[in-house]
């Protein structure tokens, strides 16, 4: 008999286990989530979810505490006659039609107030700032432009703090949804058809944000990041993006800017404002907002970013590619170029993200080098 209790004590530890890892899986330090609300539409959508769940929660324990009050009164019993079958009861019947409707009643009334709620934010008659930005989604990255403001970007979405964004969502290629779950909720991204959100970023910091909707093999690498600033700040970083990219004085930034538009073939897909471009106005893809060739990011001001290829790569906390400590030449070289994501991006695209659009002839190390360099000046 003590065996068979050990065993039946260890038969319930393996489900809490399983149960344990499942939830720890979402312990992330970066991992989006719903539950740090940072703006009226997210906290507008988490109230609604912590409504819901507590109505849900009440609904789950009263129909288990009715189940195993029954299985406990009516088990079988020596000596015991069988309990009384009911049929056709409709005191019981009612109850259990009215109950549920009540219920989904309370969670139609929630919902409805919470999209009334959501609607006010866009009322603000001029008393509030307001900004509008063009999301595209690409396989398997976005890209961002300011359509005002006449800036371009890729993988970052800037925002001022406490203004409220009209966002325009396209794609390019096939449905993809653009969710921040901090500050807004998920909104499909169609081709050939335009979607528009509302929202409102309140605190400044660094947000996750990625595509909710599976969109190709990449789908779970299709991230980008929310940096939201105060108005100063915000106005600083357009100012800077709406300048042309300086011309490097390096000679190893110089013969990378070569390659880049001779022998490298990135002119093919990339723009750069004062290189092959005249405007941030064609610096948009070719995703419906603007009718040009490219079919990559703008790179006038790539040194300024830390994501790269949809989130894949990204520069170290506190540091963009321009300071990226592993991506330091020194004497035109890297100490140890295996730890260097541009590098590796530079190397070998399809290993890094396969299946991606970037196509790169094959290049030597003092090439690749050069074009790091060259990259690394464009801030």
């Amino acid at each position: 008999m003590p065996i068979f209790r050990r065993m039946k004590h260890r038969g319930a530890i393996i489900p809490i286990v399983l149960l344990s890892s499942l939830l720890f899986t979402a312990c992330g330090g970066n991992s989006p989530t719903i539950l740090n609300p940072t703006g009226p539409v997210a906290v507008q959508e988490a109230n609604l979810f912590w409504f819901i769940l507590a109505v849900a929660t009440l609904v789950f324990v009263v129909v288990e505490a009715v189940l195993i009050w029954s299985i406990i009164r009516y088990r079988e019993r020596p000596n015991t006659p069988a309990p009384r079958q009911i049929h056709g009861n409709n005191t019981i019947e009612i109850i259990w039609t009215v109950a549920p409707s009540l219920f989904l009643f309370a969670v139609l009334t929630g919902t409805i107030y919470t999209m009334f709620n959501l609607t006010n934010i866009s009322s603000t008659n001029g008393s509030i700032p307001e900004i509008r930005v063009a999301a595209v989604g690409h396989q398997w990255w976005w890209e961002f432009d300011y359509p005002n403001q006449h800036v371009n970007n890729a993988d970052t979405l800037y925002l001022p703090q406490g203004s409220v964004v009209h966002m325009d969502l396209q794609s390019s290629n096939v449905i993809h949804s653009f969710w921040v779950p901090s500050i807004t909720g998920k909104t499909d991204v169609i081709p050939g058809h335009l979607n528009q959100k509302i929202f409102r970023a309140d605190q400044v910091g660094e947000y996750h944000g990625q595509c909710a909707e599976y969109c190709g093999t990449q789908h779970a690498h299709m991230y980008f990041n929310v940096i939201v600033l105060d108005t100063n700040a915000f106005n600083a970083w357009v100012s800077n993006e709406q300048q042309s990219a300086r011309t490097p004085t390096d000679a190893l930034a110089l013969q990378g800017q070569k390659i880049f538009t001779g022998s490298g073939g990135c002119t093919g897909c990339h723009g750069i404002v004062g290189v092959n471009l005249n405007s941030f106005d064609a610096a948009k893809t070719n995703s419906g907002l603007s009718a040009t060739a490219l079919v990559g990011p703008n790179m006038t001001h790539f040194a300024e970013r830390r994501f790269i290829a949809g989130g894949v790569l990204i520069a170290s906390e506190g540091h963009n590619w321009a300071n990226e400590p592993a991506c330091q030449l020194v004497n035109g070289k890297l100490a140890n170029k295996d730890n260097c994501g541009l590098y590796q991006w530079l190397h070998d695209p399809q290993a890094v993200k396969p299946g991606n659009d970037m196509v790169i002839s094959s290049l030597s190390d003092s090439q690749i080098y050069a074009l790091i360099a060259y990259l690394q000046s464009l801030k």
